[in-house]
C-alpha cells in the first residue's frame, strides 16, 4: 500500500551530499498525525542512505504503508547485499514501520540503536519471533563505513526516551531524528525550495518538543559544537541552508524569556480565576495582595473570563508557581478552568508549586478537585486550598491572604513546614 503518491513516478533516491541519499516516502494527504497535530501540508517519512567504501547504512525507516515508496528509493541506488548497517534514532511506528521487511532482505546488517530503545524494539519485532542481533550505542560512539564515520549522539525524551542522533563526521550532516523536524511535505525536499513552512516547524516543537525543553537544552550542548553542513531530520524538508540558525532558534525557543525580563533572583506567581458572582474575584484579589506582600516573588493575576487558553500557556510554562480559583457549580469547577488545565500537557509543570482555592453555595467539590488535577501533573500542592461558602468574610479574606503569603514564603524557601501531605513528592 502506497501512502498518497504514484510509486512508479516517484522511483529514484535524491542525493545531497556525497553519497549521501533521501530515500524517503511523501505523505502529502495526511491531515491528523498521531490524533492530535493537524498537518495542512501533509508529512514526510524521511529516511537517508549513507554510502561508504566498505558498506552502506540505511539511518531510519518510514511508517509502514509508505513502504513500497521507500524500497523503490532504497532499491535505485543499492543492492540489499551492500547493505551493512541500520541506524533507528527513533522507534516510533512512523520511522520504523519498514524495518521488520527490510531486516528481512538485508539480514547482514547489523542494527544500531540507542541503550533505550533495546524494550520496544523487542515489542517491535515480535513477528520475527524475537531471534535478531542489534548493538546499542551512547554519545561519541562511532560506527565505521570505511572512509565514513557515523557518530552517535544520545538525546533522550526528544521526544521519547529511546531518541538519539546519528552525525556523519565527513560530510557535516546530522541526522537528527525528530529533532529539527515538522510535519510539511513539499516534494522539492530541501529548506531553500520548499514553501514558507516556518509556521509547521514552530507548532511541530510546540506540540511535540516543547514538554521537553530541559532535554532540548542538554542535547543542544551536543549539537552547537558540530561542524553542521546539513541537518536531515525525520519529518520535513531537509535543512541545508543555514542549517545553525535552526539549532539558534531551537534555543530560543526553549529558553526562558521571563527570567530576562524579571532577572534570576525573582520567583513568579501567577493567579488564575473565574468568578460567578465577585466572590472568587475577592478571594483571587486578597491572595495576590498577600503574596505580594513576599519580597522576590513577581505576582500576576488573570480573570479567564477576558481572555483565551491559548495565550496563557507562555505564562504558565515559564511561572514558578500557579494558583487557580473557580466556584463550585453543579459539583465541579467551571469549564475556563478545565479548559487551561487540559492544556498543559504540552508544558513541563514536574515541581511547580501548585493551589486552589474558591466560593462554593452547597458543596464545595471544585478545589479539591483542581487540586487532584494538579497532582496528576506532578505539581506540588503544599498548602490545603482555601474554600469560603458563599461571600467571604473579612475573616477569611485575611486567610486568604495568609495563604497568598504561604505560597510566595514556599517560593522564597521562608516557609514553615509543609501543611498536608503531597503525594507528588513520595
Amino acid at each position: 500500500m502506497s501512502c498518497g503518491v504514484d510509486v512508479a513516478s516517484h522511483r529514484h533516491a535524491v542525493e545531497f551530499a556525497d553519497g549521501v541519499h533521501w530515500i524517503g516516502a511523501l505523505d502529502p494527504t495526511l491531515r491528523t498525525f498521531d490524533i492530535i497535530l493537524s498537518t495542512a501540508n501533509g508529512t514526510t517519512y524521511n529516511s537517508y542512505l549513507v554510502r561508504g567504501s566498505e558498506g552502506v547504512a540505511v539511518i531510519d525507516t518510514v511508517k509502514e504503508n509508505c513502504s513500497e515508496e521507500f524500497f523503490a528509493r532504497l532499491e535505485s541506488q543499492v543492492d540489499y547485499s551492500d547493505i551493512t548497517v541500520i541506524v533507528l534514532n527513533h522507534l516510533e511506528p512512523d520511522h520504523t514501520g519498514a524495518l521488520p521487511e527490510l531486516m528481512r532482505r538485508a539480514p547482514q546488517a547489523q542494527l544500531y540503536i540507542s541503550q533505550r530503545a533495546t524494550s520496544m524494539l523487542k515489542a517491535l519485532l515480535k513477528p520475527m519471533g524475537g531471534d535478531f542481533d542489534y548493538t546499542t550505542v551512547m554519545t561519541n560512539d562511532t560506527v565505521s563505513l570505511g572512509n565514513r564515520t557515523l557518530r552517535f549522539l544520545h538525546t533522550p525524551f526528544l521526544h521519547w526516551p529511546d531518541t538519539q542522533c546519528t552525525y556523519l563526521e565527513e560530510e557535516g550532516v546530522l541526522f537528527s531524528g525528530d529533532v529539527f523536524g515538522c510535519h510539511y511535505c513539499d516534494k522539492r525536499l530541501f529548506n531553500d525550495l520548499v514553501g514558507d513552512f516556518r509556521f509547521s516547524f514552530d507548532y511541530y516543537y510546540a506540540h511535540i518538543m516543547r514538554p521537553f525543553k530541559p532535554h532540548v537544552l542538554e542535547a543542544l550542548k551536543l549539537i552547537e559544537p558540530l561542524q553542521l553542513r546539513q541537518i536531515a531530520p525525520t519529518h520535513g524538508p531537509i535543512l541545508r541552508e543555514r542549517p545553525r540558525r535552526y539549532v539558534t532558534h531551537y534555543r530560543e525557543l526553549s529558553t526562558s524569556s521571563l527570567t530576562r525580563e524579571i532577572g534570576g533572583d525573582q520567583q513568579s506567581l501567577v493567579v488564575f480565576y473565574m468568578s460567578s458572582y465577585g466572590n472568587t474575584a475577592r478571594m483571587a484579589e486578597e491572595i495576590t495582595a498577600g503574596a505580594d506582600d513576599v519580597e522576590g516573588v513577581r505576582v500576576s493575576l488573570y480573570d479567564l473570563e477576558g481572555g483565551e487558553t491559548d495565550p496563557f500557556i507562555n505564562l504558565i510554562e515559564e511561572a514558578d508557581a500557579l494558583l487557580f480559583g473557580s466556584p463550585t457549580i453543579n459539583g465541579d469547577a467551571v469549564k475556563p478552568v478545565w479548559e487551561i488545565l487540559s492544556s498543559l500537557a504540552v508544558v513541563s509543570l514536574k515541581g511547580k508549586i501548585g493551589g486552589a482555592f474558591g466560593s462554593y453555595g452547597w458543596s464545595g467539590e471544585a478545589v479539591r478537585m483542581i487540586e487532584d488535577r494538579m497532582r496528576g501533573l506532578k505539581m506540588h500542592i503544599p498548602f490545603e486550598g482555601v474554600r469560603v461558602k458563599l461571600i467571604p468574610t473579612e475573616e477569611e479574606l485575611q486567610e486568604c491572604r495568609e495563604f497568598g503569603q504561604q505560597i510566595a514564603q514556599r517560593l522564597t524557601g521562608k516557609s514553615p513546614a509543609k501543611a498536608v501531605i503531597d503525594f507528588a513528592d513520595l
